[in-house]
Protein backbone atom coordinates (compact mmCIF):
# COMPACT_ATOMS: atom_id res chain seq x y z
CA UNK A 1 0.00 0.00 0.00
CA UNK A 2 1.23 3.48 -1.08
CA UNK A 3 1.25 6.53 1.70
CA UNK A 4 -1.20 7.81 -0.33
CA UNK A 5 -3.83 4.92 -0.03
CA UNK A 6 -2.55 4.87 3.48
CA UNK A 7 -3.89 8.43 3.98
CA UNK A 8 -6.39 8.01 2.10
CA UNK A 9 -7.91 4.94 4.07
CA UNK A 10 -5.95 5.32 7.78
CA UNK A 11 -6.04 2.18 10.27
CA UNK A 12 -9.07 3.03 12.05
CA UNK A 13 -7.87 3.05 16.00
CA UNK A 14 -8.63 0.16 18.06
CA UNK A 15 -10.85 0.42 21.01
CA UNK A 16 -11.28 -2.98 22.71
CA UNK A 17 -12.25 -4.54 26.26
CA UNK A 18 -9.51 -3.47 28.18
CA UNK A 19 -9.59 0.59 26.65
CA UNK A 20 -9.40 2.50 29.92
CA UNK A 21 -12.15 5.27 29.49
CA UNK A 22 -11.92 8.61 30.83
CA UNK A 23 -14.40 11.74 29.88
CA UNK A 24 -15.96 14.85 31.21
CA UNK A 25 -19.44 15.36 32.24
CA UNK A 26 -21.32 18.86 31.40
CA UNK A 27 -24.21 20.47 29.99
CA UNK A 28 -23.44 21.16 27.22
CA UNK A 29 -19.84 19.90 26.72
CA UNK A 30 -19.17 20.14 22.38
CA UNK A 31 -17.22 23.52 23.49
CA UNK A 32 -14.47 21.44 25.97
CA UNK A 33 -11.06 21.17 24.87
CA UNK A 34 -10.26 18.22 27.20
CA UNK A 35 -10.80 15.57 24.98
CA UNK A 36 -8.13 17.22 22.35
CA UNK A 37 -6.29 17.14 25.05
CA UNK A 38 -6.04 14.11 26.66
CA UNK A 39 -6.88 11.88 23.67
CA UNK A 40 -3.08 13.90 22.41
CA UNK A 41 -1.11 12.62 25.28
CA UNK A 42 -3.16 8.84 24.82
CA UNK A 43 -1.67 9.22 21.51
CA UNK A 44 1.51 10.08 22.50
CA UNK A 45 2.49 7.63 25.15
CA UNK A 46 0.82 4.73 23.43
CA UNK A 47 -1.96 4.12 26.33
CA UNK A 48 -4.56 2.09 25.16
CA UNK A 49 -7.39 4.61 26.49
CA UNK A 50 -10.08 6.92 25.28
CA UNK A 51 -11.13 10.18 26.72
CA UNK A 52 -15.10 11.59 25.22
CA UNK A 53 -17.26 14.14 26.10
CA UNK A 54 -20.59 12.95 27.96
CA UNK A 55 -23.06 15.28 27.70
CA UNK A 56 -25.66 14.66 30.94
CA UNK A 57 -28.62 16.83 31.76
CA UNK A 58 -29.42 18.53 34.70
CA UNK A 59 -31.28 16.35 37.03
CA UNK A 60 -29.10 13.15 35.57
CA UNK A 61 -25.89 13.27 36.87
CA UNK A 62 -25.79 10.67 39.55
CA UNK A 63 -27.61 8.16 37.65
CA UNK A 64 -24.71 9.13 34.79
CA UNK A 65 -21.62 8.91 37.16
CA UNK A 66 -23.29 5.07 38.28
CA UNK A 67 -23.67 4.34 35.19
CA UNK A 68 -19.95 4.99 33.95
CA UNK A 69 -18.89 3.71 36.81
CA UNK A 70 -20.55 0.59 36.45
CA UNK A 71 -19.41 0.35 32.78
CA UNK A 72 -15.77 0.37 33.94
CA UNK A 73 -14.47 3.93 33.11
CA UNK A 74 -11.60 4.95 35.41
CA UNK A 75 -13.45 8.22 36.43
CA UNK A 76 -14.14 11.75 34.16
CA UNK A 77 -13.98 15.21 34.81
CA UNK A 78 -16.45 17.19 35.69
CA UNK A 79 -17.59 20.68 34.21
CA UNK A 80 -20.88 23.13 34.40
CA UNK A 81 -23.14 22.53 35.92
CA UNK A 82 -22.72 19.50 37.76
CA UNK A 83 -19.85 20.61 40.22
CA UNK A 84 -21.78 20.83 43.29
CA UNK A 85 -23.47 17.50 42.24
CA UNK A 86 -19.69 15.95 42.15
CA UNK A 87 -19.04 17.45 45.90
CA UNK A 88 -22.18 15.26 47.01
CA UNK A 89 -21.35 12.55 45.24
CA UNK A 90 -18.10 11.30 46.42
CA UNK A 91 -17.07 8.81 48.96
CA UNK A 92 -13.64 9.92 49.37
CA UNK A 93 -12.69 14.39 49.36
CA UNK A 94 -9.39 14.98 48.82
CA UNK A 95 -7.78 17.91 50.50
CA UNK A 96 -7.95 19.77 47.23
CA UNK A 97 -11.12 19.56 47.24
CA UNK A 98 -11.93 20.10 50.92
CA UNK A 99 -10.52 23.66 50.81
CA UNK A 100 -11.60 24.82 47.43
CA UNK A 101 -15.17 23.06 48.10
CA UNK A 102 -15.82 22.12 44.54
CA UNK A 103 -14.99 19.12 42.16
CA UNK A 104 -13.82 19.17 38.90
CA UNK A 105 -12.23 15.39 38.77
CA UNK A 106 -13.53 11.75 39.79
CA UNK A 107 -11.87 9.05 40.49
CA UNK A 108 -13.84 5.56 39.96
CA UNK A 109 -11.66 3.89 42.94
CA UNK A 110 -10.81 -0.46 42.54
CA UNK A 111 -12.35 -0.61 46.09
CA UNK A 112 -16.15 0.93 44.42
CA UNK A 113 -15.59 4.22 46.15
CA UNK A 114 -15.97 7.26 44.00
CA UNK A 115 -12.73 10.02 44.98
CA UNK A 116 -13.04 13.36 44.53
CA UNK A 117 -10.17 16.17 43.82
CA UNK A 118 -10.21 19.67 42.40
CA UNK A 119 -7.07 20.89 39.90
CA UNK A 120 -8.27 24.38 39.53
CA UNK A 121 -6.09 25.91 42.07
CA UNK A 122 -2.85 23.84 41.37
CA UNK A 123 -3.34 23.77 38.00
CA UNK A 124 -3.13 27.89 38.58
CA UNK A 125 -0.25 27.91 40.24
CA UNK A 126 1.68 25.32 38.10
CA UNK A 127 1.12 27.47 34.80
CA UNK A 128 2.19 30.88 37.21
CA UNK A 129 5.45 29.00 38.06
CA UNK A 130 5.71 27.77 34.51
CA UNK A 131 6.16 31.02 33.54
CA UNK A 132 8.92 31.16 35.45
CA UNK A 133 7.12 33.29 38.36
CA UNK A 134 7.73 32.03 42.02
CA UNK A 135 4.07 31.85 44.03
CA UNK A 136 5.20 32.13 47.82
CA UNK A 137 4.87 35.04 49.67
CA UNK A 138 2.83 39.03 48.57
CA UNK A 139 -0.42 39.42 48.28
CA UNK A 140 -2.52 38.48 45.52
CA UNK A 141 -5.94 40.71 44.37
CA UNK A 142 -8.36 38.43 43.35
CA UNK A 143 -11.65 39.22 41.19
CA UNK A 144 -14.67 37.28 41.45
CA UNK A 145 -15.69 34.76 44.21
CA UNK A 146 -16.95 31.46 42.22
CA UNK A 147 -15.91 28.21 42.14
CA UNK A 148 -12.44 29.21 40.62
CA UNK A 149 -11.22 31.69 42.65
CA UNK A 150 -12.06 29.78 46.07
CA UNK A 151 -9.79 26.91 44.41
CA UNK A 152 -7.21 29.19 43.38
CA UNK A 153 -7.56 31.47 46.64
CA UNK A 154 -6.73 28.15 48.78
CA UNK A 155 -3.82 27.34 46.40
CA UNK A 156 -2.15 30.43 47.08
CA UNK A 157 -3.24 30.61 50.52
CA UNK A 158 -1.10 27.25 50.86
CA UNK A 159 1.37 28.58 49.51
CA UNK A 160 2.17 31.56 52.39
CA UNK A 161 0.47 34.40 49.84
CA UNK A 162 -2.31 36.72 51.21
CA UNK A 163 -5.35 37.34 49.24
CA UNK A 164 -7.89 40.45 48.99
CA UNK A 165 -10.91 39.16 47.15
CA UNK A 166 -13.33 41.73 45.31
CA UNK A 167 -16.15 40.98 43.90
CA UNK A 168 -19.20 42.92 42.17
CA UNK A 169 -21.56 41.50 44.95
CA UNK A 170 -19.68 42.02 47.91
CA UNK A 171 -21.62 39.57 50.02
CA UNK A 172 -20.41 36.96 47.66
CA UNK A 173 -17.21 38.11 48.41
CA UNK A 174 -17.23 38.19 52.20
CA UNK A 175 -18.73 34.11 51.98
CA UNK A 176 -15.50 33.39 49.83
CA UNK A 177 -13.32 34.89 52.65
CA UNK A 178 -15.12 33.78 55.85
CA UNK A 179 -14.47 30.19 53.99
CA UNK A 180 -11.21 30.69 53.54
CA UNK A 181 -10.55 32.17 56.95
CA UNK A 182 -12.17 28.93 58.70
CA UNK A 183 -8.79 26.89 57.84
CA UNK A 184 -6.87 28.01 60.87
CA UNK A 185 -3.87 28.36 58.44
CA UNK A 186 -5.51 31.09 56.51
CA UNK A 187 -6.47 33.14 59.43
CA UNK A 188 -5.86 36.89 58.99
CA UNK A 189 -4.34 36.56 55.85
CA UNK A 190 -7.74 36.81 53.42
CA UNK A 191 -9.59 40.01 53.34
CA UNK A 192 -12.06 41.76 51.21
CA UNK A 193 -12.14 44.86 49.32
CA UNK A 194 -15.16 46.96 47.75
CA UNK A 195 -15.03 46.40 43.57
CA UNK A 196 -15.37 49.98 43.24
CA UNK A 197 -12.49 51.05 45.60
CA UNK A 198 -9.85 48.97 43.95
CA UNK A 199 -7.73 51.55 43.79
CA UNK A 200 -5.97 52.00 47.40
CA UNK A 201 -5.70 48.26 47.19
CA UNK A 202 -3.81 47.46 44.43
CA UNK A 203 -0.45 48.86 44.99
CA UNK A 204 0.10 46.39 47.54
CA UNK A 205 -0.44 43.51 46.06
CA UNK A 206 2.15 41.50 43.60
CA UNK A 207 -0.39 39.53 41.40
CA UNK A 208 -3.79 40.01 39.95
CA UNK A 209 -5.53 36.93 39.08
CA UNK A 210 -9.53 37.77 36.81
CA UNK A 211 -11.23 34.65 37.69
CA UNK A 212 -14.48 36.37 36.29
CA UNK A 213 -16.35 36.02 32.67
CA UNK A 214 -15.46 39.62 31.70
CA UNK A 215 -13.06 39.66 28.89
CA UNK A 216 -14.20 36.32 27.67
CA UNK A 217 -15.48 35.83 23.88
CA UNK A 218 -19.21 36.18 24.60
CA UNK A 219 -18.91 36.99 28.01
CA UNK A 220 -20.68 39.75 29.73
CA UNK A 221 -19.89 43.29 28.49
CA UNK A 222 -18.18 46.05 30.44
CA UNK A 223 -14.66 46.39 31.69
CA UNK A 224 -12.50 45.69 35.23
CA UNK A 225 -12.81 48.44 37.75
CA UNK A 226 -8.59 48.00 37.81
CA UNK A 227 -6.38 50.88 37.01
CA UNK A 228 -3.23 49.12 36.08
CA UNK A 229 -1.61 53.16 36.23
CA UNK A 230 -1.35 52.55 39.74
CA UNK A 231 0.58 49.13 39.83
CA UNK A 232 3.87 48.56 40.81
CA UNK A 233 5.75 47.51 38.12
CA UNK A 234 6.29 43.82 40.02
CA UNK A 235 2.84 43.04 39.25
CA UNK A 236 2.00 39.81 37.54
CA UNK A 237 -1.09 39.75 35.85
CA UNK A 238 -3.42 36.56 35.62
CA UNK A 239 -6.35 36.00 33.61
CA UNK A 240 -7.50 32.33 33.82
CA UNK A 241 -9.83 33.32 30.45
CA UNK A 242 -8.24 31.02 27.04
CA UNK A 243 -10.71 32.67 24.52
CA UNK A 244 -9.07 34.33 23.67
CA UNK A 245 -6.07 33.86 25.19
CA UNK A 246 -4.86 37.91 25.11
CA UNK A 247 -7.80 39.38 27.08
CA UNK A 248 -8.48 43.22 27.04
CA UNK A 249 -7.00 43.48 30.45
CA UNK A 250 -3.62 41.41 29.47
CA UNK A 251 -3.26 43.60 26.49
CA UNK A 252 -3.63 46.95 28.72
CA UNK A 253 -0.54 44.90 30.97
CA UNK A 254 1.48 44.09 28.12
CA UNK A 255 1.77 47.58 27.14
CA UNK A 256 2.60 48.65 30.51
CA UNK A 257 5.39 46.14 30.67
CA UNK A 258 3.90 44.44 33.07
CA UNK A 259 4.24 40.43 33.29
CA UNK A 260 1.00 38.28 32.25
CA UNK A 261 -0.11 34.64 32.21
CA UNK A 262 -2.98 33.71 30.28
CA UNK A 263 -5.43 30.82 31.16
CA UNK A 264 -4.77 28.26 28.27
CA UNK A 265 -1.62 27.09 30.79
CA UNK A 266 -4.13 26.43 33.56
CA UNK A 267 -6.55 24.26 31.40
CA UNK A 268 -3.64 21.91 30.48
CA UNK A 269 -1.67 22.12 33.91
CA UNK A 270 -4.96 21.38 35.91
CA UNK A 271 -5.67 18.01 33.97
CA UNK A 272 -2.31 16.42 34.52
CA UNK A 273 -3.61 14.84 38.23
CA UNK A 274 -7.01 13.24 36.30
CA UNK A 275 -4.58 11.61 33.25
CA UNK A 276 -2.54 10.37 35.92
CA UNK A 277 -4.97 9.00 38.12
CA UNK A 278 -6.62 7.61 35.38
CA UNK A 279 -4.10 6.33 32.87
CA UNK A 280 -1.34 5.97 34.97
CA UNK A 281 1.41 8.17 33.13
CA UNK A 282 2.34 11.65 34.54
CA UNK A 283 2.15 13.46 31.09
CA UNK A 284 5.18 16.40 30.10
CA UNK A 285 3.88 19.46 29.67
CA UNK A 286 5.13 20.54 26.50
CA UNK A 287 4.81 22.84 23.44
CA UNK A 288 2.84 20.50 21.69
CA UNK A 289 0.16 20.23 23.56
CA UNK A 290 -0.40 24.27 23.58
CA UNK A 291 0.09 24.53 19.75
CA UNK A 292 -2.38 22.06 19.53
CA UNK A 293 -5.12 23.99 21.99
CA UNK A 294 -4.09 27.68 20.91
CA UNK A 295 -4.76 26.59 16.88
CA UNK A 296 -7.81 25.06 18.24
CA UNK A 297 -8.94 28.17 19.96
CA UNK A 298 -7.91 30.36 17.00
CA UNK A 299 -10.25 28.37 14.56
CA UNK A 300 -12.99 29.09 16.97
CA UNK A 301 -12.28 33.20 17.49
CA UNK A 302 -12.08 33.50 13.55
Amino acid sequence: MTRADMQAHPTPRRIGGRTALAGVIGWPVAHSRSPLMHNFWLAQYGIDGAYVPLPVRPGAFDVAVRGLQAAGFRGTNVTIPHKEAAFRIVDRLDRSARRSGSVNTLVFAPDGAIEGYSTDGDGFVANVEAHGIAVTGGRALLLGAGGAARAIAASLLDRGVAVTIANRTAARAHELADAMRADAEAGAMVDVAPWDGLGTVLPGCGMLVNTTSVGMHGGPPGDLPVDLALATPALVVCDIVYVPRQTALLRTAAARGLRCVDGLGMLIHQARLGFRKWFGTDPVIGPEVEALLDADLRGEES
